[in-house]
């Protein structure tokens, strides 16, 4: 069996693990930014989260399963895992006043689409490619922190952080994966 690794050949042109994460961290944010830019666009918002949540997992495309943490045992655990997941992103929203899920019907497959995605990239392959460089620290940290605009930064970095420690104390991307398509859908 030849394998193949992550992004082919990225090896050879950049040996270093530092380069690699590099490379990662740039292609991850260049889609995440032009995804976000595109959706603000009228008539262009589904499309758009549709087509980058693709673009967005395909960062992951030739990562080990494993490596990526998708491997399939304990996958009920995992499951349980992001419900649980799930229920405390959703904290926020139902202590708010009229709770009930803001997002429209039809940008739900496009919401799917693009936490999928985030999560393939960020905690995923960025995750990875980080981890792979300096440490568990810093790809929770660093994952954390480029996952989100500055502008959404304290909104959100905790639903980030608690992600990406899920993510290394579990070695496990399925419940963060499912946690996120709950926040997303509800709120």
């Amino acid at each position: 069996m030849i394998r193949v690794g992550p992004i082919p050949r990225l090896r050879r042109v950049l040996p270093h693990r530092w380069g690699r994460a590099g490379l990662v961290a740039l292609l991850v944010l260049v889609l995440e930014w032009s995804r976000a830019l595109v959706a603000m666009q009228p008539g262009l918002t589904v499309g758009a989260l549709i087509l980058g949540g693709v673009a967005l997992a395909a960062v992951a495309a030739g990562w080990p399963a494993e490596r990526l943490g998708l491997g399939t045992s304990r996958f009920g655990i995992r499951l349980l895992g992001g419900l649980a997941l799930g229920a405390v992103l959703l904290l926020p929203a139902a202590v708010r006043a009229g709770a009930a899920p803001l997002l429209p019907a039809g940008l739900a497959v496009a919401a799917v689409a693009v936490s999928i995605g985030e999560e393939l990239a960020f905690r995923g392959a960025l995750y990875a490619a980080l981890e792979d460089a300096g440490g568990a620290r810093l790809a929770i940290v660093g994952t954390t922190l480029l996952s989100h605009p500055a502008e959404f930064l304290p909104a959100v970095a905790a639903a980030g952080l608690l992600l990406a420690l899920w993510r290394w104390a579990c070695k496990d991307l399925v419940a963060p994966i499912l946690g996120h398509v709950i926040a997303d859908l509800a709120l």
